[in-house]
């Protein structure tokens, strides 16, 4: 199975660099994990599809944070949009739908 290439939008790569280095760390390898080989695949869980969200279109739970996502599947790439705090979620949302 081919890999999907990911990318980190500059909003996520700042939300990253704002992380404890123990909690980057965690958040890296789950990104590089879960969506690298099947970035679309939900679970109960830990990957869910957004409906009623035109951007992000998936969400990725990471211990307390969320990874923000969209998937092109003809360019096999990943754009990370945004990786948050769980307490932060609820404003993120507000502001997606808007």
């Amino acid at each position: 199975m081919e890999r999907f290439a990911l990318f980190l939008k500059p909003s996520a790569i700042k939300d990253l660099d704002h992380l404890r280095k123990y909690d980057a760390v965690i958040v890296a390898d789950g990104i590089e994990r879960f969506l690298s080989h099947s970035p679309r695949k939900e679970s109960r869980s830990r990957i869910k599809k957004l409906r009623g969200i035109g951007d992000p279109d998936y969400r990725l739970r990471l211990r307390d944070y969320r990874v923000f996502y969209n998937v092109d599947v003809l360019e096999r790439r990943v754009n990370v949009l945004r990786i948050l705090h769980k307490e932060q979620t609820r404003k993120y949302y507000e502001e997606v739908t808007k």
